[in-house]
């Protein structure tokens, strides 16, 4: 595998609304700075971009690429790293609780919830373990034309609460409730609006993560009828992409504009996967208006790691400048 410049980069769309294949790049190489630009505008594109055969990358040169294309966070704000790495969650769900097999956006809990994620397969089960993204904007674009307006003047409060945790209600063990203590231990709470608009694209997208509790100025009780029903246009399949993973896979999705799902359908085998997160921005409303935080902190989730040589960037950890709108 070779490292080439942008202009020969080999793009391969998977479906008609949201997901691209990016063939015959070397991620753990020292790409050239068009390349890593290329590969940014590519994924602000397709939403989500997939890269066969990296059997050379590990979780060092796994997090040196993910600082070309911005700032990793601490893995999550309320669950551990991996030991030594930081900026590494590692999702090991043979031998965890932790679960994803539902339709979400990443830490939505906080006022900056990530750009994007970088993930990369570990070790696989021999069948099964597919994971799915769907793109929030065409989501948007399906409502009737009175959705669309009453979801463009919608908030909603997003929260780390207990009945929120990535674990499986039904889960009673101890590992299980364990886990929802600590993803609870510091409280989150963010009012968000349910379109905010693409900061590179201009695009509307749909914020309608797990995370939500309630619209703002509505009881829970009266939201989950009208929640329920935009979120029935996330997963339809014209606007999902279904990826079957293989070893040395690595997928890259621009969180803003996508929800995802890890389908479950693998046990008893191990399924191991690896991710570094981009720190994010403030979403943004129709109206131009900014997320609020009601409870918590995200600074020290947000902030910079310190970077593995001498803490400071060299050339290669140049920063891909985002596409122009």
């Amino acid at each position: 595998m070779t490292t080439l410049s942008a202009k020969d980069l080999d793009i391969v769309r998977i479906t008609g609304n949201i997901g691209a294949e990016i063939r015959g790049i070397d991620l753990a190489s020292d790409l050239p700075q068009d390349t890593i630009t290329a590969i940014r505008t590519a994924l602000v594109a397709h939403k989500v971009v997939f890269f066969r055969g990296q059997h050379a990358l590990d979780g060092p040169t796994q997090e040196r690429l993910a600082r070309r294309f911005g700032t990793p966070t601490t893995a999550y704000p309320t669950l551990p790293s991996l030991d030594g790495a930081p900026a590494i969650l590692d999702l090991d769900y043979q031998n965890s609780p932790l679960r994803a097999d539902f339709w979400h956006a990443d830490v939505t809990f906080i006022q900056r919830p990530p750009l994007g994620s970088i993930l990369r397969a570990v070790s696989l089960p021999p069948y099964g373990g597919d994971t799915v993204w769907a793109n929030t904007a065409t989501a948007y674009t399906a409502l009737p034309k009175e959705l669309r307006t009453l979801a463009d003047n919608l908030w909603a409060v997003h929260a780390n609460t207990p009945d929120n945790a990535p674990t499986r209600s039904s889960d009673d063990s101890a590992q299980a409730r364990t886990m929802r203590e600590t993803f609870t231990a510091r409280s989150f709470i963010t009012e968000h609006p349910v379109v905010r608009v693409h900061p590179e694209t201009g695009e509307r997208l749909l914020l309608l993560s797990k995370f939500i509790r309630r619209f703002v100025g509505w009881t829970p009780e009266n939201s989950q009828p009208l929640l329920k029903l935009l979120r029935t246009y996330i997963p339809l399949p014209e606007h999902a992409v279904r990826w079957r993973w293989a070893q040395g896979d690595v997928a890259f999705w621009d969180n803003r504009s996508t929800e995802n799902y890890a389908v479950r359908d693998y046990d008893p085998h191990p399924r191991r996967m690896q991710r570094i997160t981009l720190a994010g921005d403030v979403p943004v409303s129709v109206q131009g208006e900014h997320s609020r935080v009601v409870a918590g902190d995200d600074t020290d989730y947000t902030t910079s790691l310190t970077h593995p040589h001498d803490g400071k960037p060299s050339d290669r950890d140049h920063v891909a400048s985002p596409p122009a709108p």
